[in-house]
């Protein structure tokens, strides 16, 4: 099916754009429109006719806008049918060949919970730029990360509460990376360590690789389980626990203040010391407030956090908040040992993002709103039958099947083209195989047709129970 786009759609989309001179500022922001996916890919331009009313520039101005896009790779001029969306590399350019091999043009990856840019990270990179030159002077190596960024990310914990210095964070590569880096500096070969379980995969495989014994601290759907989770602190006294409060990945679930409180003291009473995640934190769907960090009620608590989530995946920054100058010397020695410090450029990015980050903050949440209710709507006409509870945010839901097994349902989807993580993948010591983490994280039209494709998928699974599991070895990205 042929889709366009109209005419006065695309003037809202475009806003007040530069026009000195006009027809190169047009052809910008619909570059930015098109590389952002606000535009969709193989999307028929507006005529040059239409768009010159729409936008009360002369025809000209758009032939020419339209003609430097084609130039540039960003759209495709037919002959009798118009003019097309595309990108330089077409739609491959969004997949990883070392993640996943052998992908095509129209599979839906849903296997990494991570959304598009929102509005506003491009104009963000080309700010950056800008602000790059005073620093190319230096060798160029921050290991605690750019100062200006240190205090911005500080200053981000201030507005929620909890007194933050800059000398207090850390700025890493992504949050994986600074997962690791305290599972080195933290943690000794045997340590035993805590972590919830379903839980981020590649964290705990961070601090596997670290050495560390793992326990895990089961969470239902629902709930966390603190009595369970009291009692294995009191049996084990790991030296560390690692928990993802807010939006949990994968159950979206969220720990109400007195649960923070209760598992704060409890930490505390084995001598464990807290390493939050807070990679989803800033993603809440809903009305209402989120919890008060876990950090206000465990002083000594080491908190993650995550660029990736909020605004892009590709802004490949994380960071980490320690409680004093101790921890700190202890993460900037075992810091070294793995890296020197996160790219200049981006760090400009995300200092300048955060410098007013409610603008595109809100264009993201907006959108993954839209398709989180989207997702949810198809869910339930299509397959009534699965359980899940609608989380007040994050990225995903985290699904219950009425039967069989996620991984044979997981191979049979994706041979049909759609790729979700089975639930055995978040699992610290086996199980979960009657679930799946579906993310809302791609347009409305593809979460349908995944639900559509999953319920193929089922159908088929349905049919030949019995059978036996097809192996998935993949990489969970987040």
């Amino acid at each position: 099916m042929m889709r366009s786009i109209a005419a006065s759609h695309l003037a809202m989309l475009m806003g007040d754009f530069p026009r000195s001179p006009a027809y190169v500022g047009l052809a910008d922001s619909l570059t930015v429109l098109i590389g952002d996916g606000r535009i969709p890919l193989e999307a028929r331009l507006p005529s040059e006719r239409d768009l010159s009313l729409a936008l009360a520039v002369s025809r000209t101005t758009v032939t020419r806008a339209y003609a430097a896009l084609v130039a540039s790779g960003y759209a495709q001029a037919r002959q009798g049918s118009g003019t097309f969306t595309r990108v330089p590399g077409g739609r491959r350019r969004a997949h990883d060949q070392a993640l996943m091999p052998g992908n095509d043009d129209e599979l839906i990856d849903l296997n990494c919970a991570a959304a598009s840019a929102p509005p506003g990270i491009a104009t963000a990179y080309a700010e950056a730029a800008a602000d790059l030159p005073a620093y190319l002077g230096g060798h160029g190596y921050f290991p605690a990360g750019l100062p200006v960024l240190q205090a911005a990310i500080a200053a981000t914990y201030e507005a929620r509460g909890l007194p933050t210095s800059p000398d207090q964070i850390m700025v890493t590569p992504g949050a994986l990376t600074a997962a690791a880096i305290v599972a080195q500096a933290f943690t000794r070969r045997g340590d035993r360590v805590m972590v919830e379980s379903p839980t981020y995969p590649n964290a705990v495989d961070a601090l596997r690789h670290a050495g560390a014994r793992l326990v895990a601290a089961p969470v239902a759907p629902d709930r966390w389980d603190l009595e369970g989770t009291v009692a294995t602190l009191r049996q084990t006294r790991p030296a560390l626990s690692y928990l993802i409060p807010d939006f949990q990945n994968p159950t979206g679930l969220v720990m109400s203040g007195p649960e923070r409180a209760e598992y704060a003291a409890a930490l505390a009473a084995s001598d464990t010391i807290p390493v939050v995640d807070e990679a989803h934190q800033a993603l809440l769907l809903d009305d209402g407030a989120m919890p008060a960090p876990f950090a206000t009620w465990a002083r000594d608590a080491i908190t993650l956090g995550s660029a990736s989530k909020a605004f892009w995946g590709g802004l490949r920054l994380g960071w980490v908040r320690v409680a004093d100058s101790d921890q700190m010397a202890a993460l900037t020695a075992a810091r070294v040992r793995l890296d020197l410090g996160a790219p200049v450029l981006e760090q400009l990015v995300l200092a300048r993002l955060l410098a007013d980050p409610e603008p595109v903050l809100a264009a993201q949440r907006a959108r993954l709103a839209e398709q989180r209710d989207a997702l949810v709507g198809a869910m339930g006409e299509t397959l009534p039958e699965w359980r899940f509870r609608v989380p007040a945010g994050g990225l995903c839901l985290w699904i219950r099947l009425p039967g069989g097994s996620a991984t044979d349902l997981v191979a049979e989807a994706e041979r049909r083209g759609v790729v979700v993580a089975p639930g055995p993948a978040f699992a610290v010591e086996g199980g979960l195989d009657r679930f799946v983490r579906v993310p809302w994280i791609r347009p409305v039209e593809e979460l349908r047709t995944a639900v559509d494709v999953l319920a193929a998928a089922w159908s088929d699974v349905r049919d030949r129970r019995g059978r036996g599991a097809r192996s998935i070895d993949r990489v969970i990205v987040a």
